[in-house]
């Protein structure tokens, strides 16, 4: 029986008492939020799933866009092409607080404010099927972004259920046991304690009664 060193008196005890209903308290506390981040990390999977499904179905209809260009623009013409940049796309970080998990908030950021500087390049000498390619890669950069956020919410929500499984398994295998168990050792030292007194007391009445009156009530 795995017990506190502590000393048994009334008082220990009290408090013990009290620590174990704010153990008992906590522990529940601690299954209530394990409970809810799973809730909320299975749903964030099953997000992170479906988004990433359909950036790989959307990268390969890129893929295919940029084969097609290829085929119909020599490749001296099509990295001449993609060479320089008219838009630059920055990422600005928050964060939002699950559970008290803070979990990141991509944004993409365009630094121009004209749609048509995606095309990093005129249209008189390319194809149509690279502006088909440069706008299908320039739609799925949310998606992608997304997915950045997603997968690494999924990282830090995973990292707490691990870190609160391991509380709750704590309070309620080795804490809460341990408090009830030394409770319990301290409520049969005391009851021990309590007979062995009573039974003195007993012993000291007969001598005296039997001093004074020359006879004991145990007769």
């Amino acid at each position: 029986m795995d017990i506190m060193n502590v000393n048994p008196t009334r008082m220990q005890m009290t408090k013990l008492k009290k620590q174990l209903i704010t153990a008992k308290r906590g522990h529940k506390m601690l299954k209530d939020k394990r409970d809810e981040l799973m809730r909320q990390f299975i749903e964030l999977v099953q997000q992170n799933k479906k988004l990433r499904e359909k950036i790989e179905a959307e990268l390969e209809q890129c893929s295919a866009h940029f084969v097609n260009a290829g085929a119909v623009m020599s490749k001296k013409a099509l990295d001449s092409s993609l060479m320089s940049s008219k838009q630059q796309t920055g990422v600005e970080v928050g964060s939002k607080n699950i559970m008290s998990v803070d979990v990141p908030v991509f944004t993409s950021v365009s630094q121009s404010p004209n749609e048509g500087d995606i095309f990093p390049y005129g249209f008189a000498f390319t194809s149509f099927e690279l502006d088909d390619a440069v706008m299908s890669l320039h739609d799925l950069l949310p998606d992608l972004i997304k997915l950045a956020e997603t997968e690494k919410s999924c990282e830090l929500m995973a990292a707490e259920i691990e870190r609160t499984r391991r509380r709750v398994n704590s309070l309620e295998h080795v804490m809460i046991p341990r408090y009830e168990n030394t409770i319990k050792y301290i409520a049969m030292k005391l009851e021990e304690n309590d007979r062995s007194s009573r039974t003195r007391l007993m012993k000291v009445k007969d001598m005296l009664l039997e001093k004074a009156h020359h006879y004991s009530e145990k007769y």
